[in-house]
């Protein structure tokens, strides 16, 4: 007899963490504060997008690979605790050295968010191995909404207190919660997990690679290349999007509505692609967001307006639900057991792509 547990705990946990972590991915809100208040150029700036996604991925490998071995909830602790660190130190960085911000937000803050990424997906996936897209689904939804939740209370700190003050109390404010929730954040015990060896024969008898092997398997590098080229719609994209969308005839105020456009399309993304692809298929799902980024991706050579964020609205619900079908993907084919580091190897086609 298996002892009742709470699954919705770690699910709900996992999900208000990733809320919190998900502010890395808002730097288009941060960037033109951060250029006027370091005298800092559009390009260099832009460099802190690029820099944090190669750390995020790296992130991601450390925290899959300690994940598999400690459990999720120290690595949880201590992504969250970089993450905290990288923003706090970035409110300390002079005005003569903004290359500082490289070090700490896109170096210390973006390795953290990776490690609490993963680990926080592959115990919501442990927890829910029959509904491994939903799972995953609802954890990367999380991470997508930080940019609805947040990007007013960025932009309205900025306005009002500053660059520096705007990152001291994010990172106050992140930190607390991330210690409160991370305690909930832990595996099931075998006795549940063991349980679906019964109810899920085919689950049972799935092979569960280690991260060698998932190398020298022609499956890695198909599910790689697809990401790899899924994603440089939205890179291309993201560190613009406010400036660019004033570009395209937007007033600063229907910019900012853009951005936030774009967090709701991402996160209804990550929650609606990992559903759908648990009835029609992992593959069919990603052949549909291919063609809505394609399509995308052509009209917005020319859109103006409202039509410009319509647009960059359906990029990022692209590239959002690729983000909560990969990690199921991989658990399919590689299986869930070294999931966390596996879905790294993964993900360093992310990286490449920004």
């Amino acid at each position: 007899m298996v002892k009742k547990q709470n699954k919705a705990l770690p699910l709900v946990a996992g999900a208000v963490i990733q809320l919190c972590i998900g502010i890395i991915y808002i730097w288009s809100i941060f960037q033109p504060s951060v250029m006027e208040y370091y005298a800092w150029s559009a390009a260099d700036a832009s460099v802190t997008f690029s820099i944090m996604l190669a750390t995020f991925v790296l992130g991601i490998v450390f925290g899959g690979r300690l994940g598999d071995k400690k459990g999720p909830r120290p690595v949880v602790f201590l992504g969250g605790l970089l993450f905290c660190a990288g923003i706090f130190l970035s409110s300390l960085v002079p005005q003569d050295m903004p290359q500082l911000i490289w070090l700490f937000y896109s170096g210390l803050a973006g390795f953290g968010v990776g490690a609490a990424y993963t680990s926080t997906i592959s115990c919501a996936q442990k927890w829910f191995m029959d509904k491994k897209g939903f799972a995953t689904g609802v954890i990367v939804c999380a991470f997508g909404a930080s940019t609805v939740v947040f990007t007013p209370v960025a932009n309205t700190l900025l306005k009002s207190v500053g660059v520096s003050q705007t990152f001291l109390t994010l990172s106050l404010i992140f930190l607390a919660v991330i210690l409160i929730f991370g305690w909930f954040v832990k595996n099931p015990s075998k006795e549940y997990m063991d349980q679906f060896e019964t109810r899920l024969p085919d689950l049972s008898a799935q092979k569960q690679y280690t991260p060698g092997e998932v190398l020298k398997t022609k499956y890695y590098y198909f599910i790689f290349l697809s990401m790899l080229l899924l994603t440089p719609a939205y890179f291309i994209i993201n560190p613009l999007l406010k400036s660019l969308g004033e570009l395209r005839s937007l007033t600063e105020t229907a910019a900012l509505a853009g951005v936030m456009a774009t967090g709701m399309a991402s996160a209804a993304g990550r929650l609606l692609a990992p559903w759908l692809s648990d009835r029609l298929g992992r593959r069919n799902v990603l052949f549909l967001l291919y063609g809505i980024t394609l399509v995308s991706i052509l009209l917005l050579t020319f859109a103006q307006s409202y039509f410009f964020i319509i647009l960059i609205a359906l990029v990022s619900f692209a590239f959002g639900g690729s983000a909560g079908v990969y990690p199921a993907v991989t658990a399919d084919y590689f299986g869930i057991r070294n999931n966390g580091v596996n879905y790294g190897l993964v993900m360093i086609a992310f990286a490449v792509s920004g």
